[in-house]
């Protein structure tokens, strides 16, 4: 999973009170300045942040080449200083008299940089979508928005893995490196046809679908795997969803298009190879990483996949002796996805009006990172924000591979009146569980919304009123996706919902129900659930087969339908047990289905 936001992280969109510091100065409203902090503040500081909030033009850095069309919508605005190549000493000394940053990849956005600015620094724009060299967590602290360019790369990025495909089909750089060499191979670079074979598309997002959209062009029958496509979206263009070992069983070409997470980290690895087809052919103009380069070396070697097209590495530059790059049958191009005169355009458009409007006060729908909340009341929803997102992740990896979430109710149960109890920041962090451990988006209160209506998910909103006192903010925050199959059956409610459930208990989230079974396990770590017929001895085999495997296990309960008969266990451990010790379990005679869940 890509870096999350820290929870403690958000900042209060709502526009300060009239008679502050801000209202005077006409600061975006995106930003807070705290009064106790101020009147700690000597006058030189008040001065700087007043002058420059009264200046008639904003400054903006531009670190690296930006196109001429978003310099242009730039200078309308503010007042542009283009200075590129500059060390990280010269940013950092430029950086206090700017109030917003555009950089690419190349600049590193340290905390360093945030600190240096004295508090001035009130936007960064990445022109691109990876924000990799971005302080995400130092930019939130100092109250800096962090603006990306995610969408204007999409068409480029699909023509160059098409590009890639066709290449790799039929040699092209291979037999053209062979006739500059003074050679001519013909029977050497004999080709494959794409007519008819079989194109798994792993991620099915904005470029996935592009790419779909001209391998069907090419007479290609196309799959692909992406647990939020949307089927109808797939259906259109004549795209079949699968789960992921579908489709490495049946594809005969693979192209990646998934985000870099923990979850999808070298996820083509020694395991996940040998469930491909022999001689399969694998394009990756995605993320690096989500490639075990030296099993795809193995892999290569032992003939399983035929050919790889890559235009991304795990280290860029990749190291000039790499085995990988070096291989024969490796078409490689040094990250060339986003590289065209109309995307680089594009990219500088897309960036250059986000962060204008950023400067104005409005909430980008590509902001990664949040506002943050009024401390008081951040302080009493922290262990439900907690709460929420874990919620969301429990409920999403209970959904079966395949199944598009599509459909998502969030219960809060309080004695509040409705008036009281502000559930944005719950809502938001349910969807940053339910999509951050597959996407490379940041999910916050500023884009949640925009993010689930991006990916067709539809998150709906209940409260139920108790009698009792309003001291505590909630009882307990219920999650339910509907009509999707569950990996856990168990988890299916009544109601035929997968149904998860959890309360705050002495300051600490816990799971207290899934599916139709109460169960209490606090939500640390990670969870093993088991359902089992119910019999003497059944947790202590369990917990015998994880200690000996040296899995601590934090907490452990049984709920259960009736005496004897069907119970679900819910079981916290620290660390991953090995693949044998979940076998193990699996294997007991009493055990009829069992997850690992992630946390």
């Amino acid at each position: 999973m890509a870096a999350a936001t820290p929870s403690s992280s958000f900042i209060s969109s709502k526009p300060l009170k009239p008679n502050t510091l801000s209202s005077l100065t006409k600061l975006p409203t995106t930003f807070t300045l705290n009064p106790n902090t101020l009147q700690t503040q000597t006058p030189r500081r008040h001065f700087i942040i007043v002058s420059s909030s009264l200046s008639s033009k904003p400054t903006i850095l531009v670190a690296e080449k930006l196109g001429a069309a978003g310099l242009d919508l730039l200078k309308d605005f503010a007042n542009v200083d283009c200075s590129y190549n500059l060390s990280p000493e010269e940013l950092n000394t430029k950086i206090s008299l700017c109030d917003a940053l555009i950089v690419r990849s190349g600049t590193k956005v340290s905390r360093e940089v945030f600190e240096s600015s004295g508090g001035r620094l009130k936007v960064v724009g990445r022109a691109g979508v990876g924000i990799d060299n971005v302080d995400l967590s130092a930019a939130t602290e100092h109250g800096c928005l962090v603006v990306n360019a995610p969408t204007a790369n999409t068409v480029a990025a699909a023509e160059h893995g098409i590009a890639l495909l066709t290449a790799m089909a039929r040699n092209v750089a291979q037999a053209d490196a062979s006739i500059k060499a003074g050679k001519w191979l013909r029977n050497k670079y004999v080709g494959v046809s794409l007519v008819g074979k079989t194109l798994a598309v792993m991620g099915f997002g904005k470029v996935g679908t592009e790419v779909a959209r001209r391998a069907k062009g090419l007479g290609m029958h196309v799959i692909a795997h992406d647990p939020y496509a949307p089927a109808d979206r797939a259906h259109a263009i004549g795209v079949e969803l699968v789960s992921f070992d579908e489709a490495l069983k049946v594809a005969d070409f693979i192209s990646l298009h998934m985000p870099l997470t923990p979850a999808t980290n070298k996820i083509l690895n020694d395991e996940n190879f040998a469930k491909m087809k022999k001689g399969v052919r694998i394009v990756n103009v995605a993320r690096g990483g989500v490639i075990d380069e030296d099993a795809l070396v193995r892999a290569l070697d032992a003939g399983i996949v035929a050919q790889a097209a890559l235009d991304v590495f795990t280290v860029e530059p990749p190291p000039k002796d790499s085995k990988l790059v070096q291989h024969e049958n490796v078409t490689v191009t040094p990250h060339l996805g986003a590289s065209t005169m109309e995307a680089q355009e594009g990219v500088a458009i897309e960036i250059a009006e986000a962060v204008v409007g950023a400067l104005r006060g409005e909430l980008a729908a590509t902001a990664v990172n949040a506002p943050m909340v009024p401390a008081e009341v951040l302080t009493e929803l922290k262990p439900y924000v907690t709460l929420s997102e874990k919620l969301g992740r429990l409920a999403v990896q209970l959904v079966a591979g395949g199944s598009g979430v599509k459909s998502v109710k969030v219960t809060y149960a309080s004695s509040r009146a409705p008036d009281d109890l502000d559930t944005r920041l719950l809502r938001a962090m349910v969807t940053k569980g339910l999509i951050e451990p597959i996407s490379s988006v940041f999910v916050n209160l500023v884009n949640a919304d925009f993010t689930a209506k991006q990916r067709g998910i539809r998150i709906s909103e209940e409260r139920i009123i108790l009698d009792g006192s309003p001291e505590s903010p909630l009882e307990y925050i219920q999650v339910q996706i509907a009509n999707v199959e569950s990996r856990f059956a168990s988890a299916i409610s009544e109601t035929g919902l997968i149904t998860v459930e959890g309360k705050v208990k002495d300051g600490v989230p816990h799971l207290t129900k899934v599916g139709a079974f109460e169960v209490d396990v606090s939500l640390e770590g990670n969870i093993i659930l088991c359902r089992q017929v119910d019999q003497p001895g059944m947790i202590g085999t369990v917990g015998s087969i994880l200690g000996e495997e040296n899995v601590n296990v934090s907490f452990m309960s049984v709920g259960r339908t009736a005496p004897r008969k069907q119970a679900v266990m819910a079981i916290g451990v620290d660390e991953q047990p090995s693949k044998s010790a979940l076998k193990r379990i699996g294997d007991i005679p009493a055990v009829e289905e069992f997850v690992f869940l992630d946390l």
